[in-house]
């Protein structure tokens, strides 16, 4: 998939991929309709950087939690 390309669909291709990956219980952390271009490129940073792991402390995923909410809120 390329994910250079700002879609709605690689939008939330992504969100769901960190949801999964971090077992996030929450669906409502993140909207992609709420997402703008500078948030996308947020957004595929934290992807990438959540992708590259396979375990998480909970620092970890709480700071990924923030961040997703920073999104959602600006």
């Amino acid at each position: 998939m390329d994910l250079a390309n700002n879609t709605l669909e690689n939008t939330d291709y992504m969100i769901e991929e960190i949801k999964k990956k971090l077992r996030m219980a929450s669906g409502a952390a993140l909207k992609a309709t709420s997402l703008n271009d500078e948030q996308y490129e947020d957004l595929r940073d934290i992807y990438s950087m959540v992708a590259a792991k396979n375990q998480f402390s909970i620092s970890e995923i709480e700071a990924i939690t923030l961040e997703l909410g920073r999104l959602r809120r600006t």
